[in-house]
């Protein structure tokens, strides 16, 4: 297969109007209405089904999202993370969710490097950016290494930020790990989309200059309006 046309040639009928699809929606721009379903199989001269599908698709591409009971729009480029320190690729917004003290079970303990059964702090907050929200982050810390840190802590700030000025702790090294998963029930209305979109998994580990590791997060980006760039050197 080339760039998605197989090997023997024929191109199916919905790759066909999804590539005219695409010419469309950068004629239209960011934030434009796509015409009707029907308008789009008359235009095109093809089948409603062949018209949804390829929509169907471009959507969980995310080129195109859908308001319910509105329509279909042209979506913003999607945002970018890069994989390095305290660089998102744009300004988030964050709102609490939850703010709460648990005792640490394995294997939060161990990363954490704290024993079974000590309080640690766990903060939860929906990501937005551009008004949009766009992902949730739950940290968790060791309440012992940061007193105070849930009555101190604005959680509409950078976590890192408000570590470094009160508690002079300095992000020195992290390890991500990425993956794909659907979000739970939960999670999914957290952030106000569907459990069937694809969303990105980001689990990290950041550690001080000693090595002492600061804080494990677990954030979920939704992948229609997520990419991400990692820089490999040798």
């Amino acid at each position: 297969m080339h760039a998605g046309i197989p090997e023997h040639g024929r191109v199916p009928l919905y790759f066909a109007v999804r590539s005219r699809l695409l010419d469309l929606i950068q004629t239209l721009g960011e934030g434009s209405a796509l015409p009707s379903e029907r308008d789009l199989a008359d235009l095109f001269d093809v089948s409603r089904l062949a018209v949804r599908q390829a929509v169907g698709e471009l959507v969980l591409e995310g080129r195109l999202t859908r308001r319910q009971g509105v329509g279909t729009f042209v979506a913003p480029p999607k945002l970018v993370r890069r994989m390095a320190l305290s660089n998102l690729g744009f300004e988030p917004t964050r709102a609490l969710v939850t703010l709460e003290h648990l005792p640490a079970a394995n294997p939060l303990a161990a990363e954490l490097g704290v024993r079974v059964g000590a309080m640690i702090v766990h903060l939860e907050r929906v990501v937005s950016a551009h008004g949009d929200r766009i992902g949730l982050e739950s940290t968790y810390l060791a309440a012992e290494r940061f007193p105070g840190l849930a009555d101190r802590f604005d959680p509409t700030g950078s976590l890192h930020d408000h570590l470094r000025e009160v508690f002079d702790v300095t992000v020195a090294d992290a390890e991500e790990r990425v993956e794909t998963i659907l979000a739970t029930p939960r999670e999914a209305q957290l952030i106000g989309v569907s459990q069937a979109l694809p969303m990105l998994l980001l689990n990290r580990l950041t550690r001080d200059a000693d090595g002492r590791p600061i804080d494990r997060a677990r954030s979920l980006f939704r992948g229609d309006r997520f990419s991400i760039i990692a820089t490999l050197r040798e």
